[in-house]
């Protein structure tokens, strides 16, 4: 009976185990409730992301030595692998450097507002939900489509839509496909994925450290056992986090980079 009650207890209302929810993502305003401008914790937690890298990116990069101290010397790193690794690694020399302020504030402002769900006290990142994401894909939807009519301002659209080498007949089923894949589906899946991978990041984060509370503190006895595995199961899945945090700033800005290259392609 005792057994029973223990694995009922994450559908009661008694004060057992529940498990993370949406609601989560949906906390009670803290400032100017009832109003468009309200912020709540997810807000605040954006907006500290933002000093942050700010501050770093700005402390980092005002005073360069040409020997360079700690803090400089892993400010250039970041720096680096996004100019080297993406923007000229994908766009060249000359189109990367064009386009690097864009792709370097889209990386570390991904990366600082996903690692925000791993801090303590924290605990939530700033792109679990959509507002962030949605900005970021269009300011990437509207670089690369920037890029295409900068590059060939009569041909882009034309060229995206009716590629060359395809018969003319075709026209009818590939065109349709290549409007949806090119101005409808690159934002959606942008916006989705990295909302979608922040999101069940934090609830798998809170389902294995709100059971280890559950069974260390509440269920007691043999199922203490269980907390022991949740707990290290929740460390584990921390670290992976991490990786998960650099993995989608990574992916977001490099798909970013390559719609921008195939917009500035020579047949555009």
């Amino acid at each position: 009976m005792h057994a029973a009650s223990l694995i009922a207890a994450p559908f009661a209302n008694d004060g057992g185990f529940h498990p993370p929810s949406l609601d989560d993502f949906f906390p009670e305003g803290l400032l100017f409730q009832g109003t468009i401008f309200e912020i709540n914790r997810i807000h605040l937690i954006q907006f500290l992301a933002t000093i942050v890298v700010v501050l770093i990116l700005v402390l980092g990069t005002r005073r360069m030595r040409v020997v360079p101290g700690r803090f400089q010397s892993l400010v250039e790193m970041g720096l680096d692998f996004v100019r080297v690794n993406i923007a000229h690694d994908l766009l060249g020399r000359k189109d990367g450097n064009r386009f690097l302020p864009i792709l370097t504030t889209m990386f570390f402002m991904v990366l600082f507002m996903n690692l925000t769900g791993v801090i303590p006290f924290l605990n939530l990142p700033g792109t679990s939900i959509i507002a962030v994401p949605l900005v970021l894909a269009v300011v990437s939807y509207v670089t690369f489509i920037y890029a295409g009519i900068k590059k060939s301002p009569k041909n882009f659209f034309k060229n995206s839509l009716f590629p060359a080498g395809v018969p003319p007949f075709l026209y009818i089923i590939v065109t349709p496909l290549e409007f949806l894949s090119t101005f409808i589906i690159r934002p959606v899946t942008l916006t989705l994925r990295l909302l979608m991978n922040m999101l069940v990041g934090h609830l798998m984060l809170v389902l294995f450290f709100s059971a280890t509370q559950f069974f260390l503190f509440t269920a007691g006895g043999w199922f203490s056992l269980f907390g022991v595995g949740t707990l290290a199961a929740g460390l584990a899945y921390t670290l992976f986090e991490l990786l998960v945090a650099f993995l989608q700033a990574y992916v977001f800005t490099i798909l970013t980079a390559v719609y921008i290259q195939l917009a500035v392609a020579e047949e555009h």
